[in-house]
């Protein structure tokens, strides 16, 4: 018989690496406690559970290993522009950044609550394939260097292409010029759409 497997109990890939590279001297103590603190204190914000504490914030766990990657690394360079964020990385190293992108990666993806509107998701489906998004994000469940989008929250998704459209997130151009084609209130149906998906 199927036994459905409870995630949250289970330690992560990343913790067992962890011991073993402890147990052969690669990793101090001092760097393993960094770690787990770093990881409670990105919980703070976007959920011990994986539910954000606040609807702009975004679902981390279960996101794609390297866009996570990417994403701290375009903080700290500043090609991602973001207040908190970039102050949060600042003093992590490569290795810091692929432990946390591991161990996000590796959790269950939340159901997160929103109130949806059908009618802008059904116009945020056509506007998506008015602009051929499925081309690079598929179903929208996140594929190696492309992030999940279905299910995310409402509100970053709305927040997140705005600031493409607006060029206030200039790390990925292309993305920009796509939604400079779409009016405001697309976007929005855009999001209610994804994030009902």
């Amino acid at each position: 018989m199927h036994r459905k497997t409870d995630y949250r109990h289970r330690p992560t890939r990343y913790l067992i690496a962890l011991a073993a590279l402890l147990t052969l001297g690669g990793v101090s103590h001092a760097q393993e406690q960094s770690i787990e603190q770093t990881i409670a204190t990105c919980q703070g914000c976007h959920g011990a559970e994986g539910v954000p504490v606040s609807a702009d914030i975004p679902v981390l766990a279960g996101q794609e290993y390297y866009y996570l990657y990417v994403q701290l690394k375009d903080y700290k360079s500043g090609s991602r522009a973001n207040p908190i964020m970039s102050q949060m990385v600042q003093n992590l190293s490569k290795d810091d950044m692929k432990a946390l992108a591991q161990h996000f990666s590796e959790q269950p993806w939340p159901k997160v609550a929103a109130e949806l509107d059908d009618s802008k998701a059904s116009k945020g489906s056509s506007a998506l394939a008015a602009g051929q998004c499925s081309q690079c994000h598929s179903t929208y469940q996140g594929d190696s260097r492309v992030p999940r989008l279905a299910g995310q929250q409402v509100v970053y998704l709305q927040q997140t292409m705005k600031d493409f459209k607006n060029k206030v997130r200039k790390n990925s151009p292309a993305k920009g010029s796509l939604m400079d084609s779409f009016s405001e209130e697309d976007l929005e149906a855009m999001a209610h759409y994804l994030a009902g998906l």
